[in-house]
């Protein structure tokens, strides 16, 4: 027997009626919210800690094979190098390096360039000099900074340098030989303690009578106004 047309009508009626869909529960918008700003914090991260380090490191190499480009020029004559007793505080435009940095205790290997200025963006490059202190080898207080951690983190393993460890400073006219004086991890200051930069650190009225070296960094590995200062004293020099 053939189902009435009423029964089919009210079959069809009842399986083309449209279903109603479920929204997500405010739970789940929550949940997905917070795991994309967690899974974009933690990109933050990565790239702070890891990125940037390969960015720097790429720029570093960069910085070190201009400026030893530029110290081989034939243009370059050894009567326009600037001098090896020099106490200009500029050494090179803001930015940029004319300097080259090694420390025996990290290494044969470890060589960082020198930028002139401590912006983010020259601490970026290598080792910030402080504009205004001593150029290398200069009379009065050569200052310099660098990360312990990121772009590229050259005094990573500062604060495990030792009273007599030598750090030495290459131009264009001379490569000089310091000693430091003390370690780094027995000082820390905060980062407006500008004393440490003075011509002669402690003393701001003091003539400067020999060639001294500040080294700075933070002293904690997260973000801290706290830094770790070691200084130092010009040992030797040997000029090109």
């Amino acid at each position: 027997m053939s189902p009435s047309p009423t029964g089919a009508r009210r079959r069809l009626d009842a399986s083309d009626r449209p279903r109603s869909r479920r929204r997500p529960s405010t739970l789940l918008v929550v949940g997905l919210v917070l795991l994309t700003a967690g899974l974009g914090c933690l990109g933050w991260v990565v790239y702070q800690y890891v990125g940037t380090n390969v960015v720097a490191e790429r720029s570093f190499d960069t910085q070190r094979q201009d400026l030893k480009s530029r110290w081989t020029e034939p243009s370059v004559s050894p009567s326009a190098r600037p001098s090896a007793r020099s106490a200009a505080p500029r050494t090179a435009d803001p930015g940029h390096a004319a300097a080259l940095l090694r420390i025996p205790r990290f290494g044969a290997d470890y060589e960082v360039p020198i930028i002139e200025g401590t912006t983010l963006d020259d601490l970026a490059k290598g080792v910030g000099h402080y504009s205004g202190t001593a150029g290398p080898g200069g009379l009065g207080n050569f200052a310099l900074a660098g990360h312990r951690v990121t772009h590229g983190q050259p005094f990573a393993h500062l604060l495990e340098l030792d009273q007599g460890d030598q750090v030495i400073v290459e131009t264009a006219a001379a490569t000089y030989t310091y000693v430091l004086d003390t370690a780094p991890r027995d000082l820390t200051v905060t980062d407006t303690a500008g004393w440490v930069l003075d011509p002669v650190p402690g003393e701001p009225d003091a003539t400067p009578g020999r060639s001294l070296l500040t080294l700075t960094t933070c002293q904690d590995l997260f973000h801290s106004p706290d830094r770790s200062v070691a200084f130092g004293h010009l040992a030797s020099t040997q000029n090109k």
